[in-house]
């Protein structure tokens, strides 16, 4: 930071805490962007989806109605597959969505006009927002990814409350509440833009961060575990039906039942064919509100699930449905949930969107833009105090004094988060020992410097 010789001298704490805040964001700024800009496009996963297949989810709307086993026969007829899910439109003048499991293992997207049952095309599972989706949590990359996601996250939150700490007045009577330096080519006015973007938009991100940690591969499994076994989460099975069991494969597990309810299949005796009609039949007459996830499992002994896709959470509503005779085996609804699944569940929504109307996906599209102002106003912060030659291994980063006030600075910011998040935790050792061996390496190649002949 740039400071007046008015300015009180910058103390080991703060230039230790400064030093931290440098590395976290230089390990993870790259991957936030990336999910930020993603993020920022899945809210608005309805309007991209709508035109980008207009052509292909758009239908005449009439009277008749094709019965809904003519939609499968149509997808399946079409693609060479077997259809795993159907989503039941709510409007007359949208078509049937199918997704097909592919003989190679691969999956399609196919659209079915609801009235005639005819095929209107294919597309890749999922589309563009599919795309989109797998890139925001990184497994476009590979599974390993994910365990990327959570390392991310936590140093994310490292990074915010680092940065306040940064900001925290200190007997200068007041933080930075606005661009003060009009001038964009000194770095003051980045400064600046950096203090209170992160002042205004730190919990919008640190609430994005934590909701977004339900979805990674070690905390969230941990999370879950911990629900599951306090009795916090989904709900019992009735007395009357079968009890919940995991999907044995992937292919039963139900589509569009939420994180609480995912993977949860319901053994059924079976007496006679299971038809997509009934179950349709059946999820109409209990009053499910469309647009709903019909799921098709694969094994003979499973009920279907018949899913209302909802955007605030209270709406939320699962059906499982003997597919020979209609019947209702469970009812699940939000209201169901222990504390712990419906806090799980009310984080996603609100981290997508969809919870509280406009606000919301307004306010989590605000604290997308931040995280890319943040990154910018951090690197040309940098750019403007970068060592004059990098190429001697010098990235810039602030020194810090070592002492044990010093040491109590930062883990009293880091060491909490680290233990919250393990796998952060890990990375902070790595990086620690990094540091190290980076400093040994210096002090070893100045002292050889030294001793050798002028």
């Amino acid at each position: 930071m740039n400071h007046s010789p008015s300015d009180p001298p910058l103390s080991g704490a703060f230039r230790a805490v400064w030093r931290w805040h440098f590395y976290a964001g230089l390990l993870v700024l790259p991957f936030l962007m990336l999910m930020a800009l993603t993020g920022a496009l899945y809210l608005f996963t309805d309007e991209i989806d709508g035109a980008v297949y207009r052509d292909l989810s758009r239908v005449e709307p009439r009277a008749a109605a094709a019965s809904p086993d003519r939609w499968v026969a149509a997808a399946e007829a079409g693609t060479g597959g077997t259809v795993a899910n159907v989503l039941v439109p709510a409007q007359p003048d949208q078509a049937v969505r199918l997704t097909v499991n592919l003989p190679d293992g691969g999956k399609r997207t196919a659209f079915v006009d609801p009235h005639d049952a005819q095929l209107i095309g294919v597309t890749p599972f999922g589309g563009v927002m599919e795309t989109v989706k797998r890139l925001h949590s990184l497994i476009l990359l590979g599974a390993w990814a994910n365990y990327v996601v959570e390392i991310v996250a936590g140093w994310a939150i490292i990074l915010v409350a680092t940065g306040l700490f940064l900001w925290w007045p200190r007997g200068r009577g007041v933080g930075v509440v606005s661009v003060r330096a009009a001038d964009p080519g000194r770095r003051p006015f980045w400064r600046d833009v950096h203090a209170i973007t992160g002042l205004y938009a730190g919990a919008v991100i640190a609430f994005l961060v934590v909701t977004g940690m339900p979805w990674s591969a070690f905390w969230g499994d941990q999370y879950m575990a911990a629900v599951k076994t306090h009795g916090l989460g989904r709900p019992q099975a009735p007395p009357a039906a079968s009890p919940f069991a995991h999907a044995a494969h992937p292919a039963d597990a139900p589509a569009g039942v939420g994180w609480t309810m995912e993977g949860m299949v319901m053994p059924t005796p079976r007496a006679g064919p299971a038809r997509l009609a009934r179950v349709i039949d059946t999820a109409e007459a209990q009053g499910l509100v469309r647009p709903y996830m019909v799921s098709i499992p694969s094994d003979p002994g499973l009920a279907f699930t018949a899913a209302r896709q909802v955007r605030q959470v209270e709406d939320t509503r699962t059906l499982y449905i003997d597919a020979a005779t209609g019947g209702v085996r469970a009812d699940i609804r939000y209201d169901q949930f222990g504390v712990g699944a419906r806090a799980f569940e009310w984080g996603i929504a609100v981290h997508q969107g969809t919870q509280y109307g406009w606000i919301n996906r307004y306010l989590m599209l605000g604290g997308c833009i931040a995280i890319w102002l943040l990154a910018i106003s951090g690197v040309m912060m940098w750019w403007k105090r970068r060592p004059p030659k990098l190429s001697k291994g010098r990235l810039g980063a602030p020194e810090a004094p070592p002492g044990p006030r010093v040491r109590a600075a930062v883990l009293g910011i880091v060491l909490p988060l680290a233990i919250l998040y393990p796998l952060t935790g890990l990375s902070l050792i790595a990086a620690l020992a990094i540091e190290r061996a980076a400093t040994l390496v210096r002090r070893r190649l100045a002292a050889r410097t030294s001793r050798s002949p002028s």
